[in-house]
This record gives C-alpha cells, sequence and structure tokens, in this order.
C-alpha cells in the first residue's frame, strides 16, 4: 500500500491511500515562429557570429536563393525566431547579406545614411590630425556601419569603392549626403566588383558628381606630399591604410641603406627619406610607377641623389644583389596578393616565405626588415609562420620588434576579425 508522506504527532497512525492511475505526461512545443517574406532564419552558429557584431550572412550559411531581389532589405533572425539584424541580400556574390543596423526600427533610408556619415566625421575630426593630413578615408565600410562600401578623401574630392552590384541604389543615396558633410568639389565612384559579363579590366572612376577632377591631386601626409589620380582604375596612387607603416619606417630609417620592394609610386620610399636614410633603391615591375614616384619626390621637395629606380621582378633582383655581396641595413616588403611578371606569377599567400628568404639574403646584421602583408585572409599568425620558414630556409634569425595595423580612419567592429586585412611587421635581424 501506498502511504501518505505527512507529518503526524505522537499516537497518531497514517491514513492508507489507494493506488492513483499513471498520468501521461504531455511535452507542448512551440510552432517555429512564422517569418515574412525578406526575412531569413539562420543557424545558431551564423546567429551568435552575427549577434557578436560580425557584419556578413555568407552565401553557403542560407544554403538556398531567397526570393528576394539584388539589393532588397532582408531581416535576420535567430533560430527561435529573435530579430538580431537588418541588412541588404547580395543574390551573386559570396558574402549573401550585408548587415547594415541591429535596430529592428531603424529604416535604412538618407536620414540613416547621414547620422552615420555625421557619426564617421565626428570620429575622424577627433582622432586624425587634419591639419597636417589631405588623404585618409572618410567611410571605411563596416567598420562605419556601412558595409561594402568606402570612401576617400583625396584633399578636395571623394572616391567611393562599391563592392557589390546590391549596393548601387544605397551608394546612389550617399552621394548627397557626403556634399553635405564634406562639401567636395567632385564625388567619383569605383566600381570594385566583377560585371555580370565575367572577369574584365576594372573600369576608371566615374564621376557621380561635381567637377571634373585634374589628373594629378597633390595630397599631404606629414612631410609627404603625393600626386594621385582620383579616375585611376586600379589605384590612386597612395593607400591611405598604410600610414602607419610609413610612420614606422621614417621612424627607424635614419643613416640606413633601405630597399624597397615592390615600390609602386615610392610612398615607403619617401618615408625612408624623410626618415634621414643616407641611401634608398625602389624595386618594382612598372616604370610608369617609378615615373610617378620621381614625381613625388619633386613634390615633396627631395632630391634624387640617394635614390635608385629598378624595373624588374623583385625575387630576381634580389637574387643579383646577393651574389654581388650588396647588402642593406633596411628591406622592406610591400607585394600585392598577386602580381605577374616576365619570370613568374607571384601568390602572397603561396610565396611570402621565398620573398622572405631572399630579403634576408640582402641584409646585413642588425638590419631591420619591413614586412606589409594586405590581405584578410592572411592573418598575423600566419606572416609570423612564413617569417620563421624564410628565416629557417635563409639560415638567419629573426626577432619581430614592432607590429602595426590600421590607422584610426579605417575602424573595425568588434567581433569582426576578418576586417583586421592590413598587417605591417618590423622585425630584427641578427
Amino acid at each position: 500500500m501506498l502511504r501518505a508522506m505527512s507529518t503526524y504527532g505522537s499516537g497518531d497512525l497514517p491514513e492508507e491511500v489507494p493506488p492513483q492511475p499513471r498520468r501521461r505526461t504531455t511535452t507542448f512545443v512551440a510552432p517555429p515562429p512564422r517569418l515574412r517574406k525578406g526575412s531569413v532564419r539562420l543557424p545558431f552558429d551564423a546567429a551568435r557570429r552575427l549577434a557578436a557584431g560580425h557584419p556578413w550572412v555568407f552565401r553557403d550559411t542560407i544554403g538556398r536563393p531567397l526570393s528576394s531581389e539584388s539589393g532588397d532589405v532582408v531581416d535576420l533572425f535567430d533560430p527561435e525566431g529573435t530579430f538580431i539584424a537588418r541588412g541588404i541580400y547580395d543574390p551573386e556574390g559570396p558574402i549573401a547579406v550585408r548587415t547594415f543596423t541591429r535596430d529592428p526600427n531603424e529604416v535604412l533610408d538618407s536620414a540613416a545614411l547621414m547620422r552615420r556619415v555625421r557619426a564617421a566625421a565626428r570620429m575622424r575630426k577627433a582622432l586624425l590630425p587634419t591639419d597636417e593630413l589631405t588623404a585618409y578615408r572618410l567611410i571605411h565600410g563596416e567598420g562605419d556601419f556601412l558595409p561594402g562600401i568606402t570612401v576617400d578623401r583625396y584633399g578636395d574630392y571623394l572616391v567611393m569603392h562599391v563592392f557589390s552590384a546590391s549596393l548601387s541604389k544605397l551608394s546612389e543615396q550617399l552621394v548627397p549626403v557626403l556634399r553635405e558633410v564634406h562639401s567636395p568639389k567632385s564625388i567619383y565612384v569605383q566600381k570594385r566588383y566583377r560585371p555580370l559579363g565575367g572577369e574584365g579590366p576594372r573600369e576608371p572612376a566615374e564621376m557621380a558628381w561635381g567637377e571634373v577632377a585634374p589628373l594629378e591631386i597633390e595630397v599631404r601626409e606629414g612631410s609627404l606630399h603625393i600626386g594621385v589620380d582620383v579616375t585611376a582604375p586600379l589605384g590612386t596612387g597612395l593607400f591611405p591604410d598604410l600610414r602607419n607603416g610609413r610612420m614606422a619606417v621614417t621612424a627607424r630609417a635614419k643613416d640606413r641603406r633601405v630597399l624597397n620592394l615592390f615600390s609602386y609610386t615610392g610612398a615607403l620610399s619617401l618615408a625612408a627619406a624623410a626618415g634621414g636614410a643616407k641611401e634608398v633603391v625602389s624595386v618594382d615591375l612598372s616604370a610608369k610607377a617609378h615615373a610617378r614616384a620621381r614625381r613625388n619626390l619633386q613634390l615633396s621637395g627631395m632630391s634624387e641623389d640617394i635614390h635608385e629606380f629598378i624595373a624588374a621582378d623583385a625575387l630576381t633582383v634580389m637574387a643579383r644583389m646577393a651574389d654581388r655581396k650588396r647588402l642593406f641595413d633596411m628591406v622592406i616588403i610591400d607585394p600585392p596578393a598577386f602580381a605577374h611578371s616576365r619570370e613568374r606569377a607571384f601568390s602572397v599567400e603561396r610565396d611570402y616565405r621565398e620573398l622572405v628568404s631572399m630579403a634576408l639574403r640582402v641584409c646585413e646584421s642588425g638590419a631591420l626588415l619591413c614586412c606589409a602583408v594586405n590581405a584578410h585572409r592572411f592573418s598575423l599568425d600566419a606572416l609570423i609562420t612564413e617569417l620563421g620558414e624564410g628565416a629557417s630556409r635563409a639560415r638567419r634569425l629573426v626577432r619581430i620588434v614592432e607590429q602595426v595595423g590600421l590607422p584610426a580612419d579605417f575602424p573595425l567592429p568588434a567581433g569582426f576579425p576578418d576586417g583586421n586585412y592590413l598587417k605591417f611587421v618590423v622585425c630584427s635581424v641578427v
């Protein structure tokens, strides 16, 4: 017999309880939340990453094409149906949705763009020495909560880079906002995505508003004066994101013999000269780039006396210098992600250790090796590993003594490690 579980006093006896029928337990499962058209429910891991600040939803996360059109606004939810973010849909690229807001009540309109552009301007006014800097980034895509769009200032002219055709309408809405906040002479737009017809030569920047820009605009970065072309399809002639690297070179170049590899228009060579280098050798495949570097020396009021320009493949040049025992006190490596020459095709991910190994062959004992990488898939850990592999091949000892990254006008949102694409390390060579 079952007995009642009770507390009874002295002399009391428990009462007998008849058997009770066993009850069935039913677990209530709530139906999944309904999501309207233009909404996506993400898997748990993707939802957590997005909630932590990552601004992208990759195509393989969604798994199937949406019924939305390119450029449509899409709401993103976690598996339980809780709103996470709102973004713009791209049916073509590997990034399916770029998120713009985490506020379910915010509409992506001109007022939202104005809030972001003004906030970005306030931050740069507080953090940048704009009195001695006339080339810098005004809008850094994800870091200023406008993913897929960047805007650079070159003097009185602005260049907007658009990284997806899905952002075309938004970029058009951004033009009058930039005019009101920054009062430029003109705004150019550079499309940084493949045309639907496939790979082809990149088109020059198109003027979206204002007066036609001159072929050369002189900009200033401290004591450096550099000529840029805001209409050029492959680059204006100056990379504002490498500013901290140039400052590191200037600070450590005094009385050194400097070899600048992949020198482009010579900004790092100018930085070395400004720091008191006694010799600067610039190596680049393009003779046209060297001509622009010489022009930048003139603009900066610097003599060519200590400069030598070599138009050739960097690895080939270093091999010849090593054979001739021509050594340097500072070697700068700033390769593009990919490059082609008559001798070889270069890939930064595949060939960086060979580049480091060859550079160490022309380094004097006590030299500084300055290494830059501009690729988000090539992490700082990967760079440090490649430096070790290259040093092992060259049988040299290398110590990292300084690391710098993106300057303040290239902010990164927390939770977005993919955005940390630029690495610059200074190494001491034993």
